[in-house]
């Protein structure tokens, strides 16, 4: 069974524009796992322009009081390495982020970053963290990941979410299919996000042991567009008068 984890950076991106605590991150993330969810995803990054480090924090507290699991993301620079050795949340997934970087949109050359990515997952793992390393499906040296350290791979789902609903998505899925299986053959755990959403998501879970899915943008827009109808009609209801 495939675990859900909800990431919630837009939540903090809404919080922040405004300059104050609304909507409030922690109580977001305690309605999705009340709701279901098996887990949340937060990726700060350095200029925190969504997720702060201390949501990091707080979002600690929220998900070991219901059970369940936080999975950090980001690049490992040391103030992030910092706050994730201190908190130990249950997984930390490396991303190969710029600081200026829109969103996440490539894996790790797991050749040429390797030695900055061995110290770092052995820094990790010393603190009892699950490391995951966010890959591309074209990617030749998943075994690498293994011998570097790390427990498990997420594969960068983009170009599956983008050849979704052409005649190119077969040969698309078979490659996230075939490596799946390098990884699993590797003895990595395999989780897979980015631009997963409702409709795709069935046919990529047609890849077994796919082990958890992050979602965030996807499932923020799908929740307004769904309640759109009941929240805007309480506020026509209310500035009527009934």
């Amino acid at each position: 069974m495939t675990k859900l984890s909800v990431n919630i950076n837009k939540i903090a991106l809404l919080r922040n524009s405004r300059g104050r605590n609304y909507p409030d991150v922690s109580a977001f993330a305690e309605r999705c796992l009340s709701l279901g969810a098996d887990g949340i995803t937060l990726h700060p990054r350095p200029d925190q322009r969504h997720a702060r480090y201390d949501d990091v924090v707080a979002l600690h507290a929220v998900t070991a009081a219901f059970g369940r699991e936080l999975n950090v993301e980001g690049f490992p620079t040391s103030d992030f390495m910092e706050v994730v050795q201190r908190v130990r949340p249950a997984q930390c997934t490396l991303v190969p982020d710029s600081p200026d970087q829109l969103t996440s949109d490539h894996g790790w050359d797991l050749i040429r970053d390797a030695d900055l990515l061995r110290p770092v997952i052995a820094a990790l793992k010393d603190n009892g963290v699950r490391v995951s390393l966010f890959v591309d499906v074209g990617n030749q040296q998943l075994a690498l990941a293994k011998q570097l350290g790390a427990d498990r791979i997420e594969l960068y789902t983009e170009p599956y979410a983008q050849a979704f609903g052409t005649p190119g998505l077969k040969n698309v899925l078979d490659q996230f299919h075939e490596a799946a299986l390098r990884a699993n053959a590797a003895g990595l755990g395999v989780n897979a996000g980015h631009d997963l959403n409702l409709d795709n998501l069935p046919d990529f879970l047609t890849i077994p042991g796919i082990l958890e899915v992050s979602i965030g943008h996807a499932l923020i827009v799908e929740c307004l567009e769904s309640g759109i109808e009941t929240v805007l009609g309480r506020y026509c209801a209310s500035a009527a008068g009934r």
